[in-house]
């Protein structure tokens, strides 16, 4: 006998998910004043429901438009800084680096699906932080949420201020050149449905694979410049070399920045949420979506970093396209545009509808007009689209080395929204289960260790790249500075 009920068309558990979405009435319920939400100890987790339109997101994204977003969102600014992280702590350690934090990514992705099951009505991260925390966990994760993803547009920017440097040989201020792709991006956030992501991100997949390669060709075929010392300070003019094992000439600060940059390259999980938000259906179309990124992305960054590093040596930079160059390195650049404008659409548009909802629902009280084509409406999203991305501006400009800004914002918030919280997820919605299998003991085990290894990459990770950044801004040699018009260009 069938389990479908024939006036909604939905089955009995798809339809019990929709009516913890709703209140009685059908109406979307007012958080204004929750506290911490229960949790539904009635379902294992692994109910299927699809929730329609309730906050305005369109559920227009099926899996192969959500894996380009995905591509989008991770396979970019965190691969140009792997090359580099071989030379500081080795081959062989880098390798295992970038395969166990791929492996780690993907268990932590597939966590939230499970998460969304039991509370479909969940938008964003943030909406995670209210279910387990009620409003003071609820601030927290929101002023986290927006400072990181603007950390991450901020890195994109000194990523393409860098390129135009390079491409143009220093024609504008530096501060210039981190303004015009600001204004890029923020003309490109304006669309309020993140559908429109998911079509721009078929170019922005196939500029960061163009580009990659014409670094790579250039470099096999007329190999790296030796004309000026390496990464580390080493001797110009020898032979390209590589470091099996951790770098003698690299920092414990430097070393442990690298592992950071690592964590980095899997920073896509915390807009995975919003994404799910605008599926039509998650539940089947996320896990293999997140399947068909990682089994791509993994190998991938994998031979780009190890090819890369063969070819440059100790003379590879970060970002890597500089490793080669001249005008391949020019050429590469000009094409990863496509990529980079990519992030800051994806991670910007996540900051701006988070925002954007907050204050519809929170201060207008509009819950209902969010997607209309109201004055009020398109003024409160142009508004906070400005201001978000003026924020990442200043950002850009105060922290405008490539790899400290990856660090910092790793060891912030990365390696709590990739990995910590996600392990947090695991163990709220399994509470009380934790002792019932020697399965779920592990898991558990595991999962703490998850938690308690994110507040340490947080601690530590946090003093040796502001360290680091500021070791730089003190040494009268080194051309980094705040707000500088001076060239970062890295040849």
């Amino acid at each position: 006998m069938s389990s479908r009920t024939p006036d909604d068309g939905l089955s009995r558990p798809e339809r019990k998910n929709f009516e913890k979405a709703t209140t009685g009435n059908g109406k979307i319920p007012n958080h204004k004043n929750d506290g911490p939400l229960q949790r539904d100890d009635s379902s294992d987790g692994n109910t299927v429901g699809e929730v329609k339109d309730h906050y305005g997101g369109g559920n227009k994204l099926g899996m192969i438009r959500t894996t380009l977003i995905f591509f989008t969102n991770q396979v970019g600014i965190g691969i140009l800084s792997l090359p580099s992280v071989l030379h500081t702590i080795g081959l062989i350690p880098g390798i295992i680096s970038i395969i166990a934090f791929g492996v780690l990514a993907t268990y932590t992705a597939y966590i939230l699906i499970q998460f969304w099951r039991k509370y479909p009505q969940i938008r964003d991260v943030v909406d995670v932080g209210r279910i387990m925390g009620g409003l003071p966990l609820e601030i927290i994760v929101g002023v986290a949420h927006v400072l990181n993803l603007a950390l991450i547009c901020a890195s994109a920017n000194v990523t393409l201020s860098i390129g135009l440097n390079t491409m143009t040989d220093h024609a504008l201020c530096t501060v210039a050149f981190v303004g015009i792709p600001m204004v890029m991006c923020w003309l490109l956030c304006m669309p309020r449905s993140l559908s429109f992501a998911g079509w721009f991100g078929i170019p922005a997949t196939i500029s960061i694979f163009v580009s990659v390669l014409i670094v790579i060709v250039a470099l096999g075929v007329n190999g790296p410049s030796t004309s000026t010392s390496g990464y580390f300070s080493e001797p110009a003019g020898q032979l390209v070399a590589m470091t099996l094992g951790p770098n003698p000439n690299a920092t414990m600060n430097q070393k442990f920045e690298s592992v950071l940059n690592v964590a980095f390259a899997y920073a896509g999980n915390q807009a995975f949420i919003t994404v799910i938000a605008e599926m039509r259906d998650p539940s089947r179309d996320y896990p293999r979506a997140i399947i068909w990124l990682n089994v791509i992305a993994i190998p991938m960054y994998v031979v780009v970093a190890c090819v890369v590093y063969h070819l440059a040596g100790q003379y590879v930079v970060s970002p890597a396209l500089g490793s080669a160059p001249g005008v391949p390195s020019k050429v590469a650049y000009g094409i990863l545009f496509g990529t980079m404008l990519g992030s800051g659409l994806v991670f910007g548009h996540t900051a701006i509808k988070y925002m954007y909802n907050v204050f519809m629902d929170r201060i207008l009280r509009s819950h209902h007009r969010l997607m209309d084509n109201s004055l009020t409406s398109w003024s409160a999203w142009l508004g906070i689209g400005t201001l978000f991305w003026v924020v990442s501006f200043v950002l850009a400009n105060a922290i405008p080395a490539f790899n400290s800004i990856l660090a910092i914002s790793s060891a912030l918030f990365v390696t709590w929204f990739t990995f910590g919280m996600a392990a947090a997820q695991w163990i709220f919605i399994n509470w009380g289960q934790q002792t019932k299998t020697w399965k779920k003991m592990l898991l558990s085990a595991f999962n703490w260790f998850l938690v308690l290894a994110s507040a340490f990459l947080t601690v530590f990770g946090l003093y040796t790249s502001i360290s680091d950044l500021d070791r730089r801004v003190r040494d009268p040699d080194d051309s980094l500075d705040v707000f500088t018009c001076a060239d970062n260009s890295l040849f």
